[in-house]
């Protein structure tokens, strides 16, 4: 076992001495709950919070395990909290954040669960998505396609006495050579590495301010306006860590990008938009978002990122749980129409798709840019086939190592209307039979609409 495990264990060993937990209350933590059943599990991570609470920030000392049957596989020092926005206000199931720490409670890089080493974490506890593959999914299609999206394993979680279900654990999007492979954003060369993202402010502040982000000049029309603008968060560097000088820059950039974009010459490759953007990277975003018709496509959870002297990149793809038809609103729930015409369908939204993307579809160099990758994918990595083969290895997974019975008789909720789906199975087959169905419909109008571009 590597040093950083025999320190995290020796840390966990005073605190049993100290009083935190007995011996007892350990042997007790490796009982999996109630819900226990014969045959394989999933493996199974147990926290011990130590006798804190879990709050939505700050992150309060925990300690982590790994378990895989009787043996233990790793052991860490932790700090956790909630996350999620709507998830955290509306789920019974959390899902939680954490980093790995050392003994003295500083941030510790390791190679949980096999992956690359860092020390930001989640732990994702699908819920309004009953098939609990939405996520996992679209993130093996995005890697699949060469375009990185989060690491995902499934795990089953204990947090004190309380055995909580089916969890993923999940590579939290930041600047790494693992993760964004973007260069440090540097004092003799502020050009990047930069991530933006779209979304609401939830973990940054109450309200879009010049410290946490900067806004477009024109609204979601393509209008020069005051009002209704997008806004985008600075990632990295984060808004402790940013200059004013780093801010300058990537305002001017995307403002720059911008307003090419609404030029008269806009589509010229040389002179145009293009000189701005990584044109792969926003069609290989597309066509994810477009599969899954995520209804929060291109104006929440996304994110972009660019690097010391490169272009923009779209990208990572971000939280699909009310994807692939799992929404019933903004006519999420049908497998025809485009999301990144969201703005016609909900225009009083508050978070709308910024203009960007009609006037690229407005490009023909885009579009026949776009309809050549969508061939291409359509008979490799994005074939029907493909999509509905890795769904069921996910499925299979799961009903193998009976994490969905033991799943849900923690949340008994099949069958049971969670906000916002579209769609109530009363059985766990009823609600993968659904996925399957919407994803063959959508494939298949996604190539009529395609040809028609």
């Amino acid at each position: 076992m590597e040093y950083r495990h025999i320190a995290a264990l020796l840390l966990f060993m005073s605190l049993l001495f100290a009083g935190c937990q007995t011996e007892a209350a350990l042997s007790d933590a490796l009982e999996t709950s109630e819900a226990t059943t014969d045959g394989p599990t999933l493996p199974l991570i147990l926290i011990n919070t130590l006798g804190n609470t879990i709050v939505d920030e700050p992150k309060n000392n925990a300690f982590l395990e790994i378990f895989k049957a009787d043996s233990i596989l790793e052991a860490h020092a932790i700090g956790i909290e909630y996350r999620g926005s709507s998830s955290q206000a509306l789920f019974d199931k959390k899902s939680y954040g954490f980093e790995t720490r050392d003994e003295n409670n500083e941030d510790l890089n390791v190679p949980l669960g096999g992956y690359p080493e860092e020390e930001d974490w989640i732990l994702y506890g699908p819920y309004s998505d009953k098939t609990l593959v939405r996520n996992v999914l679209i993130y093996q299609l995005s890697n699949a396609i060469g375009r990185y999206a989060t690491r995902t394993d499934f795990y089953e979680l204990k947090i004190n006495d309380d055995f909580l279900g089916t969890f993923v654990l999940m590579e939290k999007i930041k600047r790494d050579k693992h993760r964004v492979d973007i260069k440090k954003n540097k004092e003799e060369d502020i050009s990047g590495g930069y991530i933006l993202k779209i979304d609401k402010t939830t973990g940054d502040g109450d309200t879009y301010n010049s410290a946490i982000s900067f806004p477009s000049q024109f609204d979601p029309n393509g209008n020069p306006s005051s009002a209704g603008k997008i806004q985008f968060l600075y990632e990295y560097p984060d808004e402790d860590d940013i200059t004013d000088e780093q801010k300058t820059y990537i305002q001017q950039y995307i403002h720059e990008f911008e307003t090419q974009l609404l030029s008269e010459n806009f589509s010229d490759p040389a002179l145009g938009y293009a000189k701005y953007i990584d044109v792969g990277s926003f069609i290989d975003f597309f066509i994810l978002n477009e599969i899954s018709k995520n209804p929060d496509a291109y104006c929440l959870s996304t994110f972009m990122h660019k690097d010391r002297g490169g272009l923009l990149n779209m990208g990572p793809i971000w939280d699909f749980n009310i994807a692939f038809g799992n929404v019933n609103y903004c006519d999420g729930a049908s497998p025809e129409g485009w999301s990144y015409k969201f703005n016609d369908s909900c225009p009083n939204d508050f978070w709308l798709v910024p203009f960007w993307w009609n006037r690229l579809m407005q490009d023909s160099n885009f579009t026949e840019q776009l309809k050549t990758r969508w061939n291409t994918l359509r008979n490799e990595a994005l074939s029907t086939n493909s999509i509905l083969n890795r769904l069921q290895e996910n499925i299979d997974v799961l009903e193998a190592n009976n994490a969905v019975a033991r799943n849900y008789n923690r949340w008994p909720i099949l069958g049971t209307y969670i906000w916002p789906n579209s769609f109530v199975g009363e059985s766990f087959s009823d609600e993968v039979l659904f996925l399957k169905e919407w994803i063959q419909d959508r494939l298949a109008w996604m190539d009529q609409a395609m040809e028609q571009l």
